[in-house]
């Protein structure tokens, strides 16, 4: 089954930036014949997902100081599938 997705509906923002920092992506849609609204949004698309993998790599750091949770851990790790009867 194939599924399409509608894109989301777009919403205006307005936002402060550096005058220099404008300047350079000015220039960059300029030599790469982008809009600044597809800079803008490849940009904070990058963003999100650059603190989504921080935010993993602090649940993960979180979980490795946590001793009960690296018992449990291996407890199931080591699970081999088998099915008991009880």
């Amino acid at each position: 089954m194939v599924t399409t997705s509608s894109p989301s509906p777009l919403e205006k923002v307005t936002f402060n930036i550096p005058r220099e920092l404008k300047e350079q992506v000015v220039a960059l849609k300029d030599e790469l014949h982008l809009s600044l609204s597809a800079i803008y949004n490849e940009a904070i698309a990058e963003y999100v997902k650059r603190q989504e993998l921080k935010r993993w790599e602090r649940g993960i750091a979180q979980a490795l100081k946590d001793t009960e949770y690296q018992k449990l851990s291996r407890e199931l790790g080591a699970d081999t599938g088998d099915v008991y009867d009880y």
